[in-house]
């Protein structure tokens, strides 16, 4: 694509989420952020919420509802709102925004004008809205209907070290959930290639606090995560139909995974640990291999040397995975370690991949910072 920078809207910049999409984009040569809206925040500059975004000249933050959607020219929104909300704002977006801006220039006699206008703005969807490829799982799972079933056909599962071809031509990307990010990037190589079994899969994860969001929850306060640690959800966790809905793919039969994540006690980062079965002839070297060959080429993705177990430390700030392979003492089993930092491979910095990859972008655009340490 040309130097013309991307006109960007962020919807729910007012949460973690959104914190980072503003943090890793104003540092993206190729994007501009004209729009951010934040409920509860409207009307406030970004510096009242987040003070270390200061000083970078955005918008102030406004309602979704007074956002005047004709004069507003957007090439990509990203969805940083709670599920069900997205699907509606989504569904809105992709009928009319675009089209009501053409129809309004053309009314105005301004034929030239519209004739450069993206009559379809590209939306990267950071919510739980659009991940299940089956809308009566999604009921099952989230309590309600699917809010614009007619939509999700279109939507692309963006996990971009998985399905880039799909998401270099999408209109609607449905970024992955921070535990599914993980575990399946773990996973699925091995499974399409036959190296482990489908079945008795556990997935052992921990996340750090900012993974629950920024709402007010009594069970966040300091002193109920400090010097503790917890597991949540157990049996029942959302993720757990994402994942298994991926993993069904890679291995062509249904796949029912016991998964349990954990709250540990630290802002960012998410270590999972995997257990797996090892197919008949295949070793933890075999499936080493797999790893390392699916991977090589993949820039935020590394397997570590023999012997070195991934940590949360190693990926802290930066869109990058790391993975590694241990040999279990049953000698049929094998454990596979995924670190991400939550906030970033495992939402933003992978939402803003999708976006690279969207518009014909080196994928690694605005994603090359390095890992924080300490």
């Amino acid at each position: 694509m040309s130097d013309k920078k991307l006109r960007i809207g962020i919807l729910g910049a007012s949460g973690y989420t959104g914190a980072d999409l503003i943090r890793l984009l104003v540092a993206h040569p190729n994007a501009e952020i004209v729009l951010m809206t934040g409920e509860r925040k409207a009307g406030l500059p970004i510096e009242s919420v987040y003070p270390h975004l200061g000083g970078y000249g955005l918008p102030d933050m406004i309602s979704i509802n007074d956002i005047e959607w004709p004069a507003v020219d957007l090439d990509v929104v990203f969805c940083a709102l709670p599920h069900a909300t997205s699907q509606q704002v989504i569904n809105g977006l992709m009928h009319s925004v675009q089209h009501s801006l053409l129809e309004e220039l053309v009314a105005e006699g301004q034929d030239d004008l519209a004739n450069q206008i993206n009559t379809e703005v590209k939306i990267i969807d950071l919510s739980a809205d659009f991940r299940l490829r089956d809308t009566e799982t999604y009921a099952k799972w989230y309590g309600h209907e699917h809010q614009a079933p007619a939509l999700q056909p279109q939507a692309v599962y963006g996990l971009p070290e998985i399905y880039r071809e799909q998401i270099e031509t999408a209109k609607l990307v449905a970024c992955p959930g921070c535990y599914p990010t993980a575990a399946l990037l773990a996973l699925i190589p091995p499974l399409r290639a036959g190296v482990i079994s489908h079945k008795d899969i556990i997935i052992d994860a921990k996340s750090g606090v900012s993974g629950a969001g920024r709402s007010l929850k009594e069970s966040n306060l300091y002193v109920e995560v400090a010097e503790a640690m917890h597991p949540y959800g157990l049996g029942h966790h959302r993720h757990m139909p994402e994942i298994e809905q991926e993993l069904s793919v890679a291995s062509g039969a249904d796949t029912v995974i016991s998964f349990t994540p954990h709250l540990v006690p630290m802002n960012r980062g998410e270590l999972e640990t995997i257990y797996v079965k090892l197919n008949n002839g295949q070793t933890v070297q075999s499936l080493r291999s797999t790893l390392e060959q699916t991977y090589a080429n993949s820039p935020f993705v590394r397997v570590l040397e023999e012997g070195i177990a991934p940590a949360t430390r190693m990926v802290r700030g930066s869109n990058h995975c790391v993975l590694n392979v241990f040999q279990d003492r049953q000698s049929d089993r094998a454990i596979i370690v995924a670190a991400i930092d939550n906030l970033v491979k495992g939402s933003s910095g992978q939402a803003i991949q999708n976006m690279n990859l969207m518009f014909g972008l080196p994928e690694t655009t605005g994603l090359l910072q390095a890992p924080m340490f300490p």
